[in-house]
């Protein structure tokens, strides 16, 4: 089913350029605007909406501070002065318990919490803080390149927020980020709202304080935009949005980012609303240097593209809606950030050559929804000129081109215009499985132009589930695709899920087995199990596959959903599933680096000949290890 993009009645480029004007003359000043990335994220390399938004502010001329919040304060967690500060709280959080002792009995989780403060000596936190910063020294620098080294340092983060999560239970606090847990709903507002008072639990209250208050006291803002990506820095932006909003109340604070643009429907009846100004959603660029100018000019924002705002009246959805010209928009503007204190040690700069998805079509995907249009690229030249500007401007050698699937076309382009400028850089992308690229001479340009690392779109390895998702590719086209990239020295990452609706457990059991009987092939895996997305095509044709969704409407911030089949794996069958190969399969896809920066760092350094050492020790010594195949 192909995307489809009637969102808002869409604005010509002339509209947008005549609004665009008359802001312009209307704003009387420059406005200087504050952008966040906030937590949590793995601090690896920028996230693309801030420098994005940077170049296209910077370029109207507005005054930018780019603070990516994220990155700050991973580093501030492994730091004395943060730990310092979790001494500090281990007498409080005692005095906490203790009290709820006397109102009823402690859980046995308590009860061990308990225990173990007492272990959080200032001894214990100096001994501490010495391992976090020789683990933030190892992944800065050459050391890096050791794989003891780097998985000493790795775990010493996970021993550092282990510790962490003591003095702000029953949050928990982890490395890798995307498992800290607040102990409320982040799909509720109600939760959301009541994490923002808990003092307890609350981290990102700390973080504020820290990291954010003290550069808006100094550089004093006119407006700050944060962006939010994944659905749980809700927890963190709206902290943050909220503590502006008492601290600051003349700022005009706005938010955006493909959650929010998911949740467009929903934000302007929800009491989140209170914490922030307006909303920004789908593509950014245009509407953002807008809204700063009608902010400036004290003008409404009623003719503002893509954005929900509220005035006196109420909250209002902007009627028209705006996708940019690739062609028209400046390279990415990475001025401000601090590079050099992401945890790698050589930059990784990502960089977009293009919108939405040229197939479009994935019955499970509603990557769609981010967009008001198709699929548009910039011409191969920019592209080529532009990512030289980004080698050379940041001394920067290693790309993350984060495209949701590179086009098969301007792959090739790619590639050969790398090899051709002599570009000398390492890169790395998404992909489909595609027929049109299985010859010899596209992946000797693809090694020649330095790619070493691919995220392929896998879904399944059953032909008739394939075709369910309108995937539009075979098995053989999947295993020569797999074959001719490894053999040209580039690492296969295979992503995909079980309980597609429809899918038998034999299937998945014949999806797991065509990825062995190409192990060899196939050096990573990310697998999980299907979600019934609030946008994704079968929510919203839940009739032609079979599926009953059921809505909580006290989840008013529900991104997917529970649901039953008619046919197929239901929820629960396709989790057990995907636990039993969790247990069970190729011991030669367990590593000891789980960071995907880090896997294409070490296969641009070292080739594929290091892939023995990123594997488990146990795989070595204990000889052949059955496979999930072998054990059916």
């Amino acid at each position: 089913m192909r995307v489809e993009y009637s969102k808002g009645e869409r604005a010509s480029r002339e509209l947008i350029l005549l609004h665009r004007q008359t802001s312009e003359a209307a704003a009387g000043r420059k406005m200087k605007v504050m952008l966040i990335f906030p937590p949590d994220w793995f601090p690896s390399e920028p996230y693309l909406s801030l420098p994005s938004l940077t170049a296209v502010l910077r370029q109207a001329g507005h005054t930018v501070i780019q603070k990516d919040v994220n990155l700050e304060m991973w580093d501030w967690y492994f730091s004395e002065d943060f730990l310092k500060k979790v001494l500090r709280r281990v007498p409080q959080q005692l005095d906490r318990l203790r009290k709820l002792s006397k109102k009823r009995e402690l859980t046995a989780d308590e009860m061990d919490l308990q225990m173990a403060l007492c272990d959080v000596t200032r001894q214990r936190i100096d001994e501490l803080t010495k391992k976090a910063e020789k683990a933030k020294a190892i992944i800065r620098g050459e050391t890096f390149y050791d794989i003891d080294q780097l998985e000493w340092a790795v775990q010493v983060f996970r021993e550092v927020t282990a510790t962490i999560s003591m003095v702000y239970y029953p949050a928990r606090i982890c490395m890798p980020p995307m498992e800290t847990d607040l102990s409320y709903k982040v799909y509720v507002s109600s939760e959301i709202m009541d994490a923002i008072e808990d003092q307890q639990v609350n981290i990102y209250r700390d973080v504020f304080d820290h990291l954010v208050k003290p550069v808006i006291d100094s550089e004093k803002p006119d407006v700050v935009g944060i962006s939010i990506v994944l659905q749980q820095q809700m927890f963190s932006a709206m902290t943050f949005c909220a503590l502006i909003k008492q601290h600051f109340p003349h700022i005009h604070v706005t938010i955006g980012g493909n959650t929010v643009t998911r949740l467009r429907d929903v934000l302007p009846q929800s009491p989140l609303f209170q914490y922030f100004d307006s909303a920004v959603v789908y593509e950014g660029e245009t509407a953002f240097v807008q809204l700063v100018s009608a902010v400036g000019a004290k003008r409404s924002l009623t003719d503002v593209p893509n954005t929900i705002y509220k005035d006196e009246t109420g909250v209002h959805t902007s009627a028209t809606s705006f996708a940019e010209d690739m062609h028209s928009l400046p390279p990415p503007d990475f001025d401000g950030l601090p590079l050099e204190k992401y945890f790698v040690p050589a930059k990784i700069l990502p960089y977009l050559a293009t919108r939405g998805c040229y197939w479009g079509r994935c019955e499970f995907c509603d990557h769609g929804e981010g967009y008001t249009a198709g699929y548009r690229s910039k011409k191969i030249q920019d592209i080529l000129d532009e990512i030289k500007h980004l080698r050379d401007k940041y001394g920067a050698r290693h790309f993350h081109f984060t495209d949701e699937s590179y086009p098969p076309a301007l792959f090739r382009k790619l590639a050969r215009g790398l090899v051709e400028s002599r570009m000398d850089i390492f890169w790395t992308t998404h992909m489909r499985f595609e027929k049109s690229l299985l010859e010899d001479a596209v992946w000797q340009d693809a090694k020649e132009s330095g790619c070493r690392y691919l995220h392929f779109g896998y879904e399944s390895g059953v032909e008739r589930v394939l075709k369910l998702m309108d995937k539009a590719t075979t098995t053989e086209v999947m295993t020569k695709h797999l074959k001719l990239t490894a053999e040209a020295g580039i690492w296969n990452h295979c992503m995909g899920f079980f309980g597609f609706p429809g899918e038998t457990k034999e299937e998945a059991w014949q999806s797991v087995q065509f990825l062995e009987q190409n192990k060899d092939y196939v050096h990573s895996l990310g697998f999980g199990t299907f979600d019934l997305g609030r946008h994704n095509p079968v929510a919203k044709h839940p009739e032609k596959w079979g599926v009953t969704a059921y809505k909580n409407p006290e989840w008013d911030l529900a991104l997917d959903y529970y649901y039953t089949v008619k046919d197929g794996m239901s929820i629960e069958e396709a989790e057990r599933v995907f636990e039993q190969f969790e247990r069970n399969h190729y011991a030669g896809w367990d590593l000891r680096l789980y960071i995907r920066e880090y896997i294409f760092l070490y296969i641009c350094r070292f080739g594929l000949q290091k892939l023995p050492d990123l594997q488990y020790q146990a795989m070595k010594t204990a000889g052949v290890v059955p496979t999930l195949a072998g054990k059916m």
